[in-house]
């Protein structure tokens, strides 16, 4: 009896508990032997991989079973070089992002934006609102600090410097259950793990700069965000070792962000680590928007006579909208850091109703919040009817962070070549990671600009899917996902893979 492929019930029990096998040669002898076994034609399954990959693999003590490959010419116009399980149901941790993202493009457009309404509810008279100032979320994964501030000067250029009333914030676009941010793999700290909100200012997250002081014997603590109500402590001390290397400085600094009004720390600072940056998410999101916001209205000068609250927005025409980047540019960021949170600000705005403006498509206010239900069936649709109503998708919030979401190499690959055809061709392959350039593969050691690929990796899983430039000017889509409790280690081996088919060495 043979192994078929497309079984995955079918598991190569046992192999990764052989021992490392360091040659092509000695990998099918290894096979031979574990097929007289089992009784699976695994050898005829490992010929259709490349000599450097399975090796590889086998290092690792991956099983083939746990891989699936694909590898086409972009056109479409041949068969696939490689395909390797293409049917089989892989969790593709952030490649996952290709389908928000090229949805996102397809159905509206890389100029499309996100609108951020704000109003103001009473009398402005002598730099004095007799009244509230409102500001509604829809989804705009953008309003950094800088942005933020933007908005704020806007305001003061049209002449306001007190608010009698109070701050309101409008985030009820999105329905989303509660969370606790350390559900997925108890890191609620980790900026990834950040939850999506109609109305995100900053990513919910604060950034520390350390630069160290010799002259004074302590680092130097910066902030990118003040938050109002909480102590930021503006130093550390030196490290009384002057030779002590870096090392892990984070465990050092002994910090603690347990209490959200007093962040500590209370080690010390190695000052051979130089400067450096450590991004966390604030330990009680549902208070950041209102501490960063009054914060930041203070800091230029604005008062407040009551307070940020949260609320719903007034039935009636804003007094102006805040704008966003294009879509173009917010996909690039998603794609080039694989950026969780704003990946599941665009997953859930793929359901929010849209109005045709001057600019092009902008968010309008939803009759009633959208949740992630909806967006799955908009992708889902989108799916079926522009990709493939035959291969199987299983999207859980859009960007990837998940153990449940399920794709086949097959599906990524249609994926891939649909948009290769489309007007957005362009769009979608500059938002990757350029290998050995930039983004998560900057550090990458295939050649220099052979490859646009988007990376994804979990506890369990590794993956990478998208373009390789071979010799000739040809494009061909690869697809790569590992499974397994040792993916970690598959690095390696898809670094082969990605090496074999830039050479041009694949043939259909």
């Amino acid at each position: 009896m043979c192994f078929n492929k497309k079984d995955r019930a079918n598991r190569l029990s046992g192999f990764s508990s052989l021992e490392p096998v360091t040659s092509a040669g000695h990998l099918a002898r290894a096979l031979s032997v574990l097929a007289a076994v089992s009784g699976f034609c695994l050898v005829t399954l490992a010929q259709a991989l490349p000599d450097s990959v399975t090796a590889a693999l086998a290092q690792a003590q991956i099983p083939l079973d746990a891989v699936s490959f694909m590898l086409a010419d972009a056109d479409g116009q041949s068969a696939p070089q490689l395909s390797h399980q293409p049917d089989a149901a892989m969790n593709p941790a952030s490649v996952m992002k290709l389908v928000t993202t090229y949805a996102a493009l397809d159905l509206l457009g890389p100029t499309y934006t996100w609108r951020t309404p704000v109003w103001l509810t009473g009398r402005l008279r002598a730099g004095v609102l007799k009244g509230d100032l409102v500001i509604q979320g829809l989804g705009d994964p953008t309003l950094v600090q800088q942005r933020l501030w933007l908005l704020l000067r806007r305001l003061q250029g049209l002449g306001l410097r007190r608010i009698d009333g109070d701050i309101v914030l409008d985030q009820q676009a999105f329905a989303l259950p509660p969370s606790n941010p350390g559900d997925f793999d108890g890191e609620p700290l980790r900026p990834y793990n950040v939850a999506p909100d109609a109305l995100l200012f900053n990513f919910k997250s604060v950034t520390m700069t350390l630069l160290p002081d010799l002259a004074a014997r302590l680092a130097r603590v910066r902030y990118d965000v003040a938050l109002a109500g909480v102590r930021l402590p503006a130093s550390v001390p030196l490290s009384a070792a002057q030779d002590q290397p870096c090392g892990d400085y984070r465990a050092q600094l002994m910090a603690d962000f347990t209490d959200p009004l007093h962040l500590r720390l209370a080690g010390s600072y190695p000052a051979s680590c130089g400067e450096k940056t450590w991004s966390i998410a604030y330990s009680d999101p549902a208070s950041f928007n209102a501490r960063h916001l009054e914060a930041l209205w203070r800091s230029i000068g604005g008062q407040l006579r009551g307070r940020v609250r949260y609320g719903a927005a007034p039935a009636l025409a804003a007094s102006f909208e805040q704008v966003s980047p294009t879509l173009l540019e917010v996909v690039r960021d998603i794609n080039k850091f694989s950026n969780n949170v704003m990946a599941q600000q665009l997953f859930l705005s793929l359901a929010l109703p849209t109005q045709r403006t001057d600019a092009g498509l902008a968010s309008a206010a939803p009759a009633a919040p959208v949740s992630r239900e909806q967006a799955r069936e908009v992708v889902q649709r989108w799916w079926q009817q522009r990709i493939s109503p035959q291969d199987a998708l299983l999207i859980d919030n859009g960007a990837g962070l998940s153990r449940q979401s399920r794709i086949t190499a097959r599906g990524l690959l249609k994926l891939l070549q649909v948009a290769y055809a489309s007007p957005n061709m362009a769009e979608l392959m500059s938002s990757l990671p350029i290998a050995g350039v930039d983004g998560t593969l900057r550090h990458s050691r295939a050649t220099p600009g052979s490859a646009h690929l988007k990376t994804g990796s979990l506890r369990d899983v590794m993956a990478v899917a998208g373009y390789v430039h071979v010799a000739g000017g040809k494009r061909r889509c690869l697809v790569a996902i590992v499974n397994h409790a040792n993916a970690p280690a598959a690095r390696p081996a898809l670094d082969a893979l990605l090496q074999w088919a830039v050479s041009d060495n694949a043939q259909p």
